[in-house]
């Protein structure tokens, strides 16, 4: 595996350190993601936590991209509340973003280690649900 490291876009890291600083408040909510959408608009969402496995932030950012049209998202990161910083997807984000953006762009790392690296390269090796789609006929 080749690590592609891409400029940072410190501008949609400050887009979700304010969501995260803004609206997240008590248990339900503690992540903000901002994604920029290949137009250049910036989506921001929280996560809807519920011990029955309430969706991260990351996915919630998808559905209100797409409530707002934008369908392709370039570049995407996680914010903690309480000042956690950037946190980066989970498992399950991981693979539900790689379905959705195989060319997405995701903020990772900490402190003087923010880098931006590609989707592909935080799942190696990754199952890719459309290559085991039956084609429709």
């Amino acid at each position: 595996m080749t690590t592609q490291i891409h400029p940072v876009d410190h501008e949609l890291i400050q887009a979700a350190a304010h969501v995260a600083r803004t609206r997240c408040q008590g248990d339900n909510h503690t992540m903000a993601a901002a994604a920029r959408a290949r137009d250049g608009r910036i989506v921001t969402a929280v996560n809807a936590y519920h011990f029955t496995g309430g969706p991260c932030a990351e996915l919630v950012v998808i559905g209100a991209a797409a409530a707002q049209g934008a369908y392709e998202l370039d570049t995407i990161v996680a914010v903690g509340d309480r000042d956690r910083g950037v946190v980066p997807p989970c498992g399950r984000c991981r693979q539900v973003l790689l379905d959705y953006f195989p060319a997405l762009k995701v903020i990772v790392g900490e402190d003087d280690r923010i880098r931006t690296v590609l989707i592909t390269d935080l799942l190696p090796e990754s199952y890719v649900w459309a290559d085991h789609q039956l084609d429709a006929e």
